[in-house]
Protein backbone atom coordinates (compact mmCIF):
# COMPACT_ATOMS: atom_id res chain seq x y z
CA UNK A 1 0.00 0.00 0.00
CA UNK A 2 2.81 2.31 0.59
CA UNK A 3 4.31 1.39 -2.22
CA UNK A 4 1.40 2.12 -4.86
CA UNK A 5 1.08 5.40 -2.46
CA UNK A 6 4.52 6.76 -3.38
CA UNK A 7 4.05 5.85 -6.94
CA UNK A 8 1.00 8.14 -7.44
CA UNK A 9 2.98 10.92 -4.85
CA UNK A 10 5.66 10.39 -7.67
CA UNK A 11 3.06 10.87 -10.65
CA UNK A 12 1.29 13.98 -8.67
CA UNK A 13 4.68 15.32 -8.26
CA UNK A 14 6.62 15.11 -11.53
CA UNK A 15 3.45 16.85 -13.08
CA UNK A 16 3.21 19.80 -11.12
CA UNK A 17 6.96 20.09 -11.26
CA UNK A 18 6.72 20.13 -14.98
CA UNK A 19 4.12 22.33 -14.86
CA UNK A 20 5.45 25.34 -12.57
CA UNK A 21 8.28 24.47 -14.41
CA UNK A 22 7.08 25.87 -17.62
CA UNK A 23 5.42 28.22 -16.18
CA UNK A 24 8.38 29.86 -14.84
CA UNK A 25 7.25 29.63 -10.91
CA UNK A 26 10.66 27.67 -9.85
CA UNK A 27 9.84 28.65 -6.37
CA UNK A 28 7.13 26.36 -6.15
CA UNK A 29 8.39 23.89 -8.31
CA UNK A 30 11.33 23.33 -5.84
CA UNK A 31 8.17 22.10 -3.07
CA UNK A 32 6.89 19.44 -6.00
CA UNK A 33 10.54 18.04 -6.57
CA UNK A 34 10.61 17.52 -2.64
CA UNK A 35 7.87 15.42 -2.58
CA UNK A 36 8.69 13.83 -5.90
CA UNK A 37 12.06 13.24 -3.83
CA UNK A 38 11.08 11.77 -0.47
CA UNK A 39 8.71 8.89 -2.63
CA UNK A 40 11.12 7.79 -4.58
CA UNK A 41 13.18 7.31 -1.21
CA UNK A 42 10.30 5.59 0.12
CA UNK A 43 10.28 3.01 -3.38
CA UNK A 44 13.73 2.58 -2.66
CA UNK A 45 13.62 1.71 0.33
CA UNK A 46 10.60 -0.76 -0.20
CA UNK A 47 13.18 -2.73 -2.46
CA UNK A 48 15.08 -4.22 0.47
CA UNK A 49 13.75 -5.70 4.16
CA UNK A 50 15.78 -6.32 7.07
CA UNK A 51 15.49 -9.64 8.80
CA UNK A 52 16.73 -9.24 12.20
CA UNK A 53 19.02 -12.17 13.54
CA UNK A 54 17.14 -14.98 15.11
CA UNK A 55 14.05 -15.07 13.00
CA UNK A 56 13.59 -15.99 9.33
CA UNK A 57 10.76 -13.83 6.80
CA UNK A 58 7.84 -15.13 5.10
CA UNK A 59 6.90 -13.73 1.73
CA UNK A 60 3.37 -13.43 0.69
CA UNK A 61 2.78 -11.66 -2.45
CA UNK A 62 -0.59 -10.86 -2.77
CA UNK A 63 -1.90 -13.89 -1.25
CA UNK A 64 0.56 -16.03 -3.05
CA UNK A 65 3.40 -17.65 -0.01
CA UNK A 66 6.98 -18.32 -1.65
CA UNK A 67 7.75 -21.71 -0.06
CA UNK A 68 11.48 -19.68 0.35
CA UNK A 69 11.67 -18.36 3.56
CA UNK A 70 14.00 -14.79 3.74
CA UNK A 71 17.69 -15.58 6.12
CA UNK A 72 18.55 -12.66 8.75
CA UNK A 73 19.89 -9.95 7.29
CA UNK A 74 19.49 -7.05 3.76
CA UNK A 75 16.83 -8.89 1.29
CA UNK A 76 15.34 -7.76 -1.98
CA UNK A 77 12.21 -8.41 -2.17
CA UNK A 78 9.10 -7.45 -4.36
CA UNK A 79 8.29 -3.93 -3.28
CA UNK A 80 4.32 -4.86 -3.31
CA UNK A 81 4.93 -8.46 -1.34
CA UNK A 82 4.32 -8.54 2.61
CA UNK A 83 7.10 -9.65 4.72
CA UNK A 84 5.95 -11.41 7.55
CA UNK A 85 9.02 -12.34 10.40
CA UNK A 86 8.90 -15.64 12.52
CA UNK A 87 10.96 -15.92 15.56
CA UNK A 88 13.41 -18.98 15.36
CA UNK A 89 14.75 -18.84 18.84
CA UNK A 90 14.23 -21.11 21.73
CA UNK A 91 10.89 -19.90 23.54
CA UNK A 92 9.49 -20.52 26.85
CA UNK A 93 6.01 -21.61 27.80
CA UNK A 94 4.41 -21.67 31.34
CA UNK A 95 1.41 -23.53 32.55
CA UNK A 96 -0.48 -23.81 35.65
CA UNK A 97 -2.58 -27.09 35.26
CA UNK A 98 -4.13 -29.44 37.03
CA UNK A 99 -4.00 -32.97 35.63
CA UNK A 100 -5.03 -36.44 37.56
CA UNK A 101 -3.23 -39.21 38.50
CA UNK A 102 -3.63 -42.80 37.62
CA UNK A 103 -5.25 -43.36 41.75
CA UNK A 104 -7.57 -40.34 39.76
CA UNK A 105 -6.42 -37.55 42.22
CA UNK A 106 -6.11 -34.07 41.04
CA UNK A 107 -3.06 -32.89 40.72
CA UNK A 108 -1.72 -29.18 40.56
CA UNK A 109 1.13 -28.96 38.13
CA UNK A 110 3.74 -25.72 36.94
CA UNK A 111 5.04 -26.74 34.02
CA UNK A 112 7.79 -24.93 31.18
CA UNK A 113 7.91 -26.18 27.89
CA UNK A 114 11.03 -25.00 25.71
CA UNK A 115 10.38 -24.60 21.89
CA UNK A 116 11.73 -23.21 18.55
CA UNK A 117 10.48 -22.79 15.08
CA UNK A 118 11.74 -24.82 12.51
CA UNK A 119 12.80 -22.05 9.81
CA UNK A 120 12.70 -24.60 6.87
CA UNK A 121 8.98 -25.28 7.53
CA UNK A 122 8.17 -21.29 8.98
CA UNK A 123 6.23 -21.06 5.40
CA UNK A 124 3.88 -23.93 5.71
CA UNK A 125 3.26 -22.61 9.44
CA UNK A 126 2.03 -19.35 8.05
CA UNK A 127 -0.38 -20.95 4.84
CA UNK A 128 -1.81 -23.99 7.18
CA UNK A 129 -1.98 -21.93 10.68
CA UNK A 130 -0.81 -18.48 10.72
CA UNK A 131 1.30 -16.21 13.00
CA UNK A 132 -0.52 -17.11 16.36
CA UNK A 133 0.26 -20.69 15.49
CA UNK A 134 1.62 -21.25 19.56
CA UNK A 135 -2.03 -20.05 20.57
CA UNK A 136 -3.43 -22.73 17.78
CA UNK A 137 -1.36 -25.47 18.17
CA UNK A 138 1.15 -26.02 20.94
CA UNK A 139 -0.54 -25.19 23.73
CA UNK A 140 -4.13 -26.84 22.83
CA UNK A 141 -1.70 -30.21 21.99
CA UNK A 142 0.53 -29.49 25.10
CA UNK A 143 -2.45 -29.15 27.56
CA UNK A 144 -3.85 -32.30 26.08
CA UNK A 145 -0.45 -34.69 26.44
CA UNK A 146 0.61 -33.57 29.99
CA UNK A 147 -2.92 -34.43 30.86
CA UNK A 148 -2.98 -37.87 28.96
CA UNK A 149 0.78 -38.74 30.18
CA UNK A 150 -0.09 -37.87 33.76
CA UNK A 151 -3.08 -39.86 34.22
CA UNK A 152 -0.48 -42.94 33.81
CA UNK A 153 1.52 -42.06 36.76
CA UNK A 154 0.29 -42.38 40.35
CA UNK A 155 1.02 -39.29 42.47
CA UNK A 156 3.90 -40.39 44.24
CA UNK A 157 5.47 -41.39 41.09
CA UNK A 158 4.75 -37.72 40.12
CA UNK A 159 6.42 -36.42 43.42
CA UNK A 160 9.37 -38.29 43.56
CA UNK A 161 12.02 -39.64 41.13
CA UNK A 162 9.72 -40.21 37.77
CA UNK A 163 10.01 -36.58 37.45
CA UNK A 164 11.92 -36.86 34.56
CA UNK A 165 10.82 -39.74 32.88
CA UNK A 166 7.28 -38.23 32.86
CA UNK A 167 9.10 -35.29 31.52
CA UNK A 168 10.61 -37.04 28.59
CA UNK A 169 7.66 -38.64 27.89
CA UNK A 170 6.04 -35.30 27.71
CA UNK A 171 7.89 -34.14 24.96
CA UNK A 172 8.32 -37.51 23.16
CA UNK A 173 4.51 -37.27 22.92
CA UNK A 174 3.73 -33.64 21.89
CA UNK A 175 6.63 -34.26 19.35
CA UNK A 176 4.71 -36.48 17.55
CA UNK A 177 1.93 -34.19 16.96
CA UNK A 178 3.71 -30.91 16.56
CA UNK A 179 7.21 -31.85 14.90
CA UNK A 180 5.26 -32.58 11.38
CA UNK A 181 3.83 -29.00 11.54
CA UNK A 182 7.43 -27.37 11.90
CA UNK A 183 7.72 -27.02 15.84
CA UNK A 184 10.69 -28.07 17.46
CA UNK A 185 10.28 -29.48 21.24
CA UNK A 186 13.44 -29.18 23.28
CA UNK A 187 12.15 -30.34 26.23
CA UNK A 188 9.08 -29.53 28.98
CA UNK A 189 10.73 -29.43 32.44
CA UNK A 190 8.28 -29.46 35.45
CA UNK A 191 8.84 -26.62 37.90
CA UNK A 192 6.65 -27.54 40.83
CA UNK A 193 3.98 -30.10 41.42
CA UNK A 194 1.25 -29.86 44.50
CA UNK A 195 -0.52 -32.25 45.51
CA UNK A 196 -3.61 -32.94 47.57
CA UNK A 197 -3.51 -31.19 51.17
CA UNK A 198 -2.58 -34.84 53.66
CA UNK A 199 -0.86 -36.74 50.48
CA UNK A 200 2.24 -35.19 50.41
CA UNK A 201 3.23 -35.25 54.22
CA UNK A 202 1.83 -39.43 54.08
CA UNK A 203 4.51 -39.73 51.02
CA UNK A 204 7.21 -37.82 52.85
CA UNK A 205 6.82 -40.24 55.86
CA UNK A 206 6.89 -42.94 53.95
CA UNK A 207 9.85 -41.59 52.06
CA UNK A 208 11.52 -41.12 55.45
CA UNK A 209 10.69 -44.75 56.90
CA UNK A 210 12.25 -46.16 53.90
CA UNK A 211 15.84 -43.89 53.79
CA UNK A 212 15.71 -45.20 57.66
CA UNK A 213 15.22 -48.60 56.59
CA UNK A 214 17.97 -48.01 53.57
CA UNK A 215 20.51 -46.59 56.43
CA UNK A 216 19.57 -49.79 58.99
CA UNK A 217 20.76 -52.17 56.14
CA UNK A 218 24.02 -50.16 55.41
CA UNK A 219 24.67 -50.25 58.96
CA UNK A 220 24.31 -54.02 59.70
CA UNK A 221 26.14 -54.66 56.12
CA UNK A 222 29.05 -52.84 57.87
CA UNK A 223 28.63 -54.69 60.68
CA UNK A 224 29.06 -58.08 58.74
CA UNK A 225 32.25 -56.83 57.42
CA UNK A 226 33.26 -55.53 60.34
CA UNK A 227 32.36 -59.15 61.99
CA UNK A 228 34.14 -60.64 58.91
CA UNK A 229 37.12 -58.60 59.24
CA UNK A 230 37.84 -59.49 62.57
CA UNK A 231 37.32 -63.22 62.03
CA UNK A 232 40.05 -63.12 59.57
CA UNK A 233 42.89 -60.99 61.88
CA UNK A 234 41.79 -63.53 64.37
CA UNK A 235 42.47 -66.60 62.29
CA UNK A 236 45.52 -65.32 61.42
CA UNK A 237 47.01 -64.69 64.64
CA UNK A 238 46.01 -68.07 65.69
CA UNK A 239 47.71 -69.69 62.31
CA UNK A 240 51.25 -67.28 63.54
CA UNK A 241 51.25 -68.78 66.67
CA UNK A 242 50.36 -72.02 65.73
CA UNK A 243 53.71 -72.05 63.25
CA UNK A 244 55.68 -70.27 66.08
CA UNK A 245 55.12 -72.97 68.34
CA UNK A 246 55.96 -75.56 66.71
CA UNK A 247 59.40 -74.01 66.17
CA UNK A 248 60.05 -73.92 69.61
CA UNK A 249 61.58 -76.98 71.79
CA UNK A 250 64.45 -77.45 74.93
CA UNK A 251 66.96 -77.52 72.69
CA UNK A 252 66.64 -73.82 71.03
CA UNK A 253 65.25 -72.38 74.31
CA UNK A 254 68.78 -73.61 76.00
CA UNK A 255 71.10 -72.77 73.42
CA UNK A 256 69.20 -68.95 73.42
CA UNK A 257 69.74 -69.25 77.36
CA UNK A 258 73.45 -69.84 76.52
CA UNK A 259 74.08 -67.50 73.70
CA UNK A 260 72.46 -64.78 76.91
CA UNK A 261 74.83 -66.12 79.33
CA UNK A 262 77.82 -65.54 77.70
CA UNK A 263 76.73 -62.00 76.67
CA UNK A 264 76.44 -61.52 80.26
CA UNK A 265 79.79 -62.68 80.88
CA UNK A 266 81.39 -60.77 78.26
CA UNK A 267 80.53 -57.44 79.54
CA UNK A 268 82.95 -55.49 82.09
CA UNK A 269 80.38 -54.88 84.73
CA UNK A 270 80.83 -56.91 87.79
CA UNK A 271 78.34 -59.79 88.61
CA UNK A 272 76.71 -62.25 91.04
CA UNK A 273 76.24 -65.75 89.02
CA UNK A 274 73.52 -67.68 90.01
CA UNK A 275 73.66 -71.67 89.31
CA UNK A 276 70.71 -72.98 87.83
CA UNK A 277 68.85 -76.37 89.12
CA UNK A 278 68.52 -79.33 87.21
CA UNK A 279 71.25 -80.97 85.08
CA UNK A 280 70.38 -78.11 81.73
CA UNK A 281 69.99 -75.43 84.19
CA UNK A 282 71.80 -72.15 83.09
CA UNK A 283 73.75 -69.72 85.66
CA UNK A 284 71.70 -66.62 85.95
CA UNK A 285 74.32 -63.73 86.04
CA UNK A 286 73.06 -60.18 87.72
CA UNK A 287 74.61 -56.93 87.79
CA UNK A 288 75.36 -55.93 91.32
CA UNK A 289 75.18 -52.19 90.01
Amino acid sequence: MLFLLALLIIAVSYSVYTNLKKAGRYRESKFAFAGYAVAGIIILLKLFTVVPAGTVGVVDFLGSVSDNTLKAGVNFVNPLANVIKFSIKTQEMKETMNVPSKEGLSVQLEISLLFSLDPENASKIYKTVGEDYTNIILIPQFRSVVRGVTSKYDAKSLYTASREQLANEIKIELEKLVLPRGIIVESAPMRHIILPQGLTAAIEEKLKSEQESQRMQFVLKREEQEAERKRIEAKGIADFQAIVSRGINDQLLQWKGIEATEKLANSTNSKIVVIGAGKSGLPLILNQN
